[in-house]
Order: C-alpha cells, then structure tokens, then sequence
C-alpha cells in the first residue's frame, strides 16, 4: 500500500489534503530527469537564466493572493506577514538576476610566465531539505541562487506545507524555467536518503533542527558530497544601561512574536543590564499583554497558531521544564481550550542555565528575561548558548554597538537598534549548532559551484 503523508489547517484542525508519496524507484528517476535538464541549463547564458527569475518574481507577486491564503491554511501563517514574504522572495529572485552575472564572472589573477583563470562553474543536481514556517521563502532562498548559478533543484519540503510544494514548482514552470529544472519530491526519509547517495547529486542544503542536521550531513558525508546547514538558534537581545528602553521594549515583543515565534532568528533570550531591568520589564510586559491570539486570516491577528499541535505541546513541555527547573512564567504559558493549535504570548523571568528557556530553542512565542550586572556580563550570556546565528544589541552609543557586534557576539547576524529578518544583499547564515555556509548576499551563488582554476602559459 502507497503511503500518505497529509496537510492539516493549524486553526481548525481541519484535514486539507493527503498526498501519496513517490516511490524510491520514481524519485530517482526525477534525479535523472534533473540531472538531464542540468546539461541543458548549464549552457544557457546569464542573462537567460537571470531572465527566467525576473520573470519568477512577477509571477510571485502576481499570485501572491493565492499564496498567501495557502501558507494561511498550511501553516498558520498570518495574511500581512504572507504578503512581506512574497516581496522578500520577489526581491531575492530580482537581487539574484541583477548580481549573479558579477557574483558569478570569471575572474583574472596572476601567473608568472602566463595568465590565470578563475572560473565559477555549475555542478548539477542540488537537493533541498527545507521546513514549513517560511514555507515559500525557505525554497527560494537556496533555489534562485543554485538556478542562477546554472544548477537545477530539487525540494523535499516539509509533508505540513506540500502544497505550497508542489505550487512553487508551477510557478517556476509558468517562469519560463526548463522542464525538471526544478521539481518537488513528495518522498519519505528513507528515500530523501537514497537521493542524497544518488550519484548525480552533487550538494544537499537544509534548514531545520541541529538534529535533522547532523543526520543529512553525516549521510552526504558518506557520499562526500557538500552541505550548507542552516539549523536553529537561541537568539539573544542585548538591552544595555544607555538603550533606549521603551523602543527596546516594544521592537523586542515583535521579533519574539513575528510568525508566532517560529522563526530561527526571533529573538528569544532577552539579556538585560541590572541597572534597566525593571524599567525593560514593565515595559515588554505592558506590550505582550496586548498580544493577542486569534484567526491569521482575520485582520488585526497578532498571533496565529502553531503549525503542528506536537509542536505547540513540546514547546508548553519545554515551558513547563523550566518553571520547575527555577524560572517564573510572568505571562501566559498555558494551552488555551478550543481548535487550533494555539499558545499565547508568554514571558519567562529568573531563567538560568540548565533551564530549556535558557539552553535550547523555544519555538514559538515565548520570551526569556535574563538580568545581568554589567555589559561583559551581558556579552558572556548571550555566547553562552551553543547555538550562534543572530542576535542584538539596543544601546545608546552606536560605535561602542558595533564594536560589541563585529568583535565579541559569536553569531553570524546581528541587529542594533532594531530587529530584521532576512536582506537579500546580506549574509545569512550561522556558526556553532546553527550551522555553515551562507545564503543570499551572493555568497549562496558560490556554495555549490565548481571554482576552477584555469593556468595558461604564454606561447
């Protein structure tokens, strides 16, 4: 018997849509058909292939309606920030077009009694492994880059968003993208395995958990093949004694609660000098508390459910775990009666090591105080994680800010004075447990590329 794997509407609990998986004798044949379109597409120019994400921006924007409403019933998403991550995919599709001719030109250098080469060269088939809470975002973060840089993708997304799956490789076709270019593979782990071993795979990039991350990177490892990980993060917020703390306050309950706090890079531990404590506290607090919960589809919703009910139930395990290790839950932190797989804005206080608010991730809208003597206090917290990829600091001294950011956080992003997500020109990416490699900012057009030296003598 063909086995299933379903999508189900986090606010209703309502079964949307089951999908027979592929088998692994049809999945492999979607790798060949993939590696088949990549000796044609290898050989289009930049300008054809920057042509063909130009016009995958258009059609993003153009279904953006329909998108929209299916991250909503998938995941949960809430409709304004369904409309924010179509623009960003339209931008990272249009930033790809414009600088992967330049990212991606061949470059001279010296050799002495000749020249030299450098050269950028596509691979192949790469294979993506990508999760639900950005569902659109998560694919075209890696899949513009790898398709400028003149290789073709494949996706095995998350089974909660295969919609949204199957959608995007539609709308690369209607872009004008080659047959089998791009595809999606409906499949289980143990075939996901057997494409990674495929030999005509030539690089594997994921986004998930540290732990699903050890596992594809063990399995490419032993194929040889290249991994870019993006994994998760415990980011910690910084708010000095010379911060502006009202600001900090109210920006701090947005990057805790942006896509109901299933975000990576959230912020999620708030690291506070004692000398502003209280004042940060009774502000951030007077801010959650107006946090509400309700329909994502409903204008006005702060926060939409969950997109799994096991989710939301580890994540009040892991609420739980902490209160009784020490920490006080000053808000919140209890599962509401109803459908949907809702949890409310949350706040933990007197959060110490050994408590998950303080080690791990907490996916999902809860906060963690953490009050600290001093700024060097202040810095050791927020590395003591074993996670690093972003964080942020609120301080009135702007230079004394980016000395701290650039010098001493151990993590691969960090906001001052604000909170933002991805940029399409910028890096993104972590050290430590979150991960290696980068994305966006050019960087990802260079992962999975073959950067070949060519030494020419004189005649």
């Amino acid at each position: 018997m063909p086995s299933t794997q379903q999508t189900v509407n986090p606010t209703t609990e309502e079964v949307l849509q089951t999908y027979t998986r592929m088998t692994r004798q049809e999945a492999e044949a979607i790798v060949d058909q993939s590696h088949e379109a990549f000796t044609h597409w290898r050989q289009e120019s930049m300008e054809s292939r920057a042509k063909v994400l130009r016009k995958m921006a258009a059609v993003i924007r153009e279904h953006q309606d329909s998108l929209v409403d299916l991250m909503t019933r998938e995941m949960g998403k809430i409709r304004s920030q369904g409309y924010d991550e179509c623009e960003l995919c339209a931008a990272v599709c249009e930033y790809s077009a414009d600088q992967g001719p330049e990212e991606l030109a061949d470059e001279t250098r010296d050799l002495e009694g000749g020249r030299a080469l450098v050269t950028h060269q596509p691979q192949g088939v790469i294979y993506g492994i990508q999760p639900w809470n950005f569902p659109l975002y998560q694919v075209i973060r890696y899949s513009a880059a790898n398709l400028m840089a003149g290789n073709t993708v494949l996706l095995k997304h998350a089974p909660n968003v295969t919609g949204m799956a199957l959608e995007i490789e539609k709308l690369y076709q209607e872009a004008g993208l080659p047959d089998n270019a791009f595809r999606a593979l409906v499949i289980d782990h143990d075939t996901s395995d057997a494409v990674i071993a495929h030999p005509k795979v030539r690089g594997v990039t994921l986004t998930g958990s540290p732990g699903a991350g050890r596992k594809v990177a063990s399995k490419a490892a032993e194929h040889l093949k290249k991994t870019v990980l993006e994994l998760g993060s415990n980011d910690a917020y910084l708010i000095l004694r010379d911060a502006d703390v009202s600001k900090a306050a109210e920006v701090a309950v947005q990057a805790r609660i942006y896509n109901t706090g299933q975000t990576c890079v959230a912020a999620k531990r708030f690291i506070v000098e004692d000398s502003v404590y209280d004042e940060f506290r009774e502000a951030f607090m007077e801010n959650m508390k107006k946090v509400a919960f309700g329909d994502p589809s409903k204008e006005g919703t702060d926060l939409g459910p969950m997109a799994r009910k096991d989710l939301r139930d580890d994540l009040h395990d892991q609420v739980q775990a902490s209160v009784r290790a020490g920490a006080t839950c000053l808000l919140g932190g209890e599962i509401p009666d109803g459908k949907g797989f809702f949890y409310p804005a949350t706040v933990l206080e007197n959060v110490a090591p050994g408590q998950p608010a303080y080690d791990d991730e907490l996916f999902g809208p809860v906060a963690s105080l953490i009050r600290v003597k001093d700024e060097a206090e202040a810095i050791r917290v927020a590395n003591d994680s074993p996670y690093g990829l972003g964080g942020g600091i609120f301080s009135g001294d702007e230079e004394r800010a980016i000395r701290l950011a650039r010098d001493e956080f151990d993590t691969g992003m960090v906001n001052i004075n604000g909170y933002n997500l991805a940029k399409p020109n910028l890096p993104f990416g972590g050290v430590k447990n979150s991960g290696y490699g980068r994305e966006h900012g050019g960087f990802g057009m260079r992962e999975f590329v073959n950067t070949k030296a060519v030494m020419i003598d004189a005649a």
